[in-house]
């Protein structure tokens, strides 16, 4: 009788775990996908009422951020790093590269396909996204808030 009620059972839940704040990545390409992935299941998981335009707004300033990183503040070998914090209010994305050099804005061209992730970051993120040091290169930060 025992035995049949050991098997029966429910096996002990385990609540899941949270993703953590910090995310290593490679500074190559294929990394934007890796974090745009990352940060939606961070969002989802701690910020779970977040609005799908927020989760996208976030998401889509990841990927400009780490490809900005990738393409400007890394050299082959070199790793970045996606720090992040939300709560209800914003959700703050920073991505750390070895590279002190600041971004800049470019003059607007109809024959570039690239230098607008900045226009990006402003019309998205108004007045809240920036650039800091850190010990070996800097940090670019930006700031979603909740819709």
């Amino acid at each position: 009788m025992i035995e049949q009620r050991r098997h029966a059972l429910p096996a002990i839940y385990a609540p899941p775990t949270a993703p953590r704040p910090i995310l290593l990545l490679a500074g190559e390409p294929q990394s934007a996908r890796v974090a745009r992935e990352y940060v939606r299941e961070y969002v989802l998981f701690h910020v779970p009422g977040a609005s799908e335009e927020h989760l996208e707004t976030t998401v889509l300033v990841t990927s400009e951020l780490v490809t900005n990183a990738v393409r400007y503040g890394t050299e082959p070998g070199d790793f970045l790093r996606v720090v992040l914090d939300a709560d209800d209010t914003r959700t703050r994305v920073e991505v750390h590269d070895p590279v002190r050099r600041r971004p800049r804005p470019r003059p607007e061209s109809e024959h570039r396909d690239r230098g607008r992730g900045l226009l990006i970051l402003d019309s998205f993120c108004p007045g809240a996204w920036g650039v800091f040091d850190i010990p070996l290169g800097k940090a670019v930060w930006a700031e979603v808030k909740a819709s």
